[in-house]
């Protein structure tokens, strides 16, 4: 939908994204990049328009098969890889690897720090990582809406007309807001249920997970393209390079 910037987010805000990336992270200078959790390839197949070598991870079938087809009929330096980042190889000789969209938030904090760890190896020296995290506060109030419910003809979760119960909820202990959804099918009935829980990390927490992870110089920005034409709220953008060993 070009109408807001939920799911995938509307082309002129991918767009005023990737000249970002391209005019102030990579300089304008051609990279190898690895997009994790690519999703349909929006973001890749614009940077490998602009000369660009992309890989892009991701485990929804769909998405992986369409950015493939993408690629092949534009004739496209991308690469897309079917797999759950937790476990993928993600290869190495990276110049970005990028993990946008708060993707990042939906990971337990061990898993977490495994795909950093990961980053960090596939990134050459100097390579930068990008991340697009949700805020604290962006979590925290997921998690504290409450609970609604809405009637929908088909949608994500059903093709058939439904009912979908909403219950948020958050755990202060953990710093994790929960959003679960209860689908009742109208013509039986039936219930089906859902869920889904994101990390919150303070500004300070996100420094301190880069760099006990091998990066160093990191950067919290208002938002890719310094918020300039990002209308999604409660999302920042980090910035950080890969430490090398001491000599």
């Amino acid at each position: 939908s070009q109408d807001h910037d939920a799911a995938s987010r509307r082309s002129e805000t991918i767009d005023a994204h990737i000249d970002w990336i391209h005019d102030h992270l990579l300089k304008g200078h051609a990279a190898k990049i690895l997009d994790l959790g690519c999703g349909p390839g929006l973001y890749a197949s614009r940077l490998a328009q602009r000369g660009h070598e992309c890989v892009g991870i991701d485990y929804s079938p769909a998405s992986i098969a369409y950015a493939t087809d993408h690629a092949r009929a534009h004739n496209l330096r991308c690469n897309y890889v079917h797999e759950d980042i937790r476990q993928a190889e993600y290869g190495t000789g990276f110049d970005l690897v990028m993990m946008i969209f708060g993707e990042f938030n939906v990971f337990r904090p061990s898993d977490a720090r495994d795909i950093l760890r990961k980053a960090h190896r596939a990134l050459t020296e100097g390579g930068m990582l990008l991340l697009e995290p949700h805020t604290f506060a962006a979590v925290r109030k997921m998690g504290t809406q409450g609970s609604h419910w809405y009637s929908s003809e088909r949608g994500l979760f059903s093709d058939k007309p439904h009912l979908c119960l909403q219950e948020h909820t958050w755990d202060s202990a953990t710093n994790t807001a929960t959003i679960r959804y209860f689908i009742v099918d109208a013509p039986s009935g039936d219930v089906s249920g859902y869920a889904q829980t994101f990390q919150a990390y303070t500004d300070a927490e996100y420094c301190s997970l880069l760099v006990d992870n091998e990066f160093d110089d990191v950067e919290l920005i208002p938002g890719l393209a310094d918020a300039s034409g990002d209308s999604t709220d409660g999302l920042i953008a980090i910035v950080a390079r890969r430490r090398e060993p001491s000599r």
